[in-house]
């Protein structure tokens, strides 16, 4: 009988493990993909939920009799003249629809609603870089467990926070995106330690996934709690997310460790075959040591700001797609969006598809080709496609409502492609500082939620016409085509110079755990 730490070696180096011979349905690396995507559910859960609850906090009656006159005398007719074929509801099927939500007890304006939802982002960008850091130097399971913790903490006080007045639920709001800001860049850490080469794209993909499994969870979930929640229901929607990713928490402290060698329950061959893969590329410093991060290097490296390009045009084009486009439907397509939950979710199911798919396929296409040459294929193809779509979605009218649709499902799934392209081109580059040079290219991105929502606003405020859109759609189209050009001449999939460690795989230790297998073996009664 086989023993479950057996394992063969290739015939080429007699001290190289075969990967065939290496379990995946039962190891560790896949169960911390999978603790990770449910971690990931909860993170864009606390991350998003507001944007639902605060449809039925807010009475939206209230906020429109405390509007100017100018926008009394536009609104005071019983009904608006639009082209049948654009099926625009009428003022009087609105107001029913209004009033679905006016049990809110909280009188916000739009322009203080903005102010909310935007305030995450302060608190997100501030701590990528330094999320990044602390991970690397004192461990990603640490860092990630402990941000997790504060966004729940947070969570649980929204309710509280949102009745005491909104510069108290901005400050909240802040301070769960400074937690949220360290996700990202201590999993990447914590893959950088753990993910084969062979197998990063679909550890990593299914991994990061989650995040829009959970928009797709969080939407239709907090409307049904909004309606039919306990303590006034839409508070039970931050009680109930809170709890949930609390839970995860405990699970993840648990069950988790920063790399291979620290865990508890990982066998021997997959222990080892984890190391002899990510040899000279990995620190051997125990965290809370002393760090020397080539800071120099980084910032004078083409592959970096390769990555960094990458960013900055998939957040754009996600902030114009995932972000603005709802407002173009309404205003363009004359199509209330909103209101039909299948259409809402329906480019984030795509989206979280292709992630996957694309991570399978990456990692069949690397055993081929080259890591580079990978990396590039679903970038490039990732930017390409949504560039070219945006260009024809700004030449669609209301009477093609459907077509508009499709376009926009299909350019928000193949944008999932990216996520097998920069997205883990970190830890194809630099895996020991995966986690900064995340938080440095995330930092550059994440300014787009800033930017993106302004240039937009400012180019639509006038009329929401569709020459007006076709400008933002032009723009999102030229950002992705640059990028994708730059990633194609500079990204690479190639392990630095910079990023090597010294210190190769003890021989000594892969013999004694080779003697330690054969000797388990023997100890077997043969079937």
């Amino acid at each position: 009988m086989k023993s479950k730490d057996s394992f063969t070696v290739n015939s080429g180096n007699e001290n190289t493990i075969d990967p065939k011979s290496v379990p995946w349905w039962t190891s560790s690396r896949l169960g911390l993909a999978v603790l990770g995507f449910f971690g990931f559910i909860n993170i864009y859960a606390l991350r998003v939920n507001l944007s639902v609850a605060i449809v039925c906090m807010v009475n939206a009656t209230a906020v429109r009799l405390n509007s100017n006159s100018e926008s009394d005398s536009v609104n005071s007719t019983n009904s608006i003249n639009v082209p049948s074929s654009c099926g625009l509801i009428s003022a009087d099927a609105n107001a029913t629809l209004v009033r679905k939500f006016e049990d809110g007890d909280i009188i916000w304006d739009k322009t203080t609603q903005g102010l909310i939802l935007g305030s995450f982002f302060w608190g997100y960008l501030s701590t990528q870089i330094l999320g990044g850091w602390l991970a690397v130097k004192f461990g990603g399971r640490r860092v990630l467990g402990i941000s997790m913790a504060l966004c729940s903490l947070c969570t649980f006080l929204t309710p509280i926070a949102a009745h005491t007045g909104y510069v108290f639920l901005m400050i909240i709001r802040i301070i769960l995106g400074i937690g949220s800001g360290s996700v990202f860049p201590s999993m990447h850490t914590i893959w950088g330690k753990w993910a084969p080469p062979q197998e990063r794209s679909k550890l990593t993909a299914f991994t990061y996934a989650g995040a829009q499994a959970g928009i797709v969870v969080t939407f239709p979930v907090s409307s049904l709690l909004c309606k039919y929640g306990f303590a006034g229901g839409w508070p039970s929607i931050f009680y109930i997310l809170g709890s949930t990713s609390s839970l995860w928490v405990v699970l993840w402290m648990v069950l988790t460790s920063d790399s291979p060698e620290e865990h508890k329950r990982i066998s021997d061959v997959e222990r080892l075959y984890i190391r002899q893969s990510l040899q000279n590329t990995v620190h051997k410093k125990g965290p809370g040591k002393k760090l020397k991060v080539p800071w120099k290097s980084i910032f004078t490296s083409m592959p970096v700001y390769a990555i960094i390009m990458s960013n900055i045009a998939s957040d754009w084009g996600g902030y114009t797609l995932l972000t603005n486009i709802p407002t173009y439907m309404k205003e363009v397509l004359k199509l209330d969006i909103t209101s039909n939950g299948f259409y809402s979710a329906l480019p984030y199911i795509g989206f979280w598809a292709m992630i996957n798919i694309a991570g399978m396929l990456a990692d069949l296409i690397q055993k081929r080709f080259s890591t580079t040459l990978t990396r590039k294929i679903f970038d490039i193809t990732g930017k390409v496609t949504p560039g070219l779509l945006l260009i024809g979605l700004g030449h669609l009218d209301c009477t093609m409502k459907g077509l508009a649709i499709a376009l926009l499902a299909i350019g928000v799934s193949f944008s999932g492609l990216q996520y097998s392209g920069f997205l883990i081109n970190h830890m194809d580059i630099a895996p020991a500082y995966a986690g900064i040079l995340f938080g440095i290219s995330n930092s550059a991105g994440a300014t787009m939620g800033f930017i993106s929502p302004a240039v937009v606003g400012l180019i639509t405020e006038k009329g929401q016409s569709i020459v007006e859109w076709r400008t933002v759609f032009y723009i999102g189209a030229s950002i992705y085509l640059t990028s994708a050009l730059f990633y194609l001449i500079f990204g690479s999939g190639e392990l630095q110079k910079w990023a090597v460690e010294e210190k190769t795989l003890d021989v000594e230790e892969l013999n004694m755990l080779e003697d330690k297998t054969e000797t388990k073996k023997s100890k077997e009664p043969e079937s």
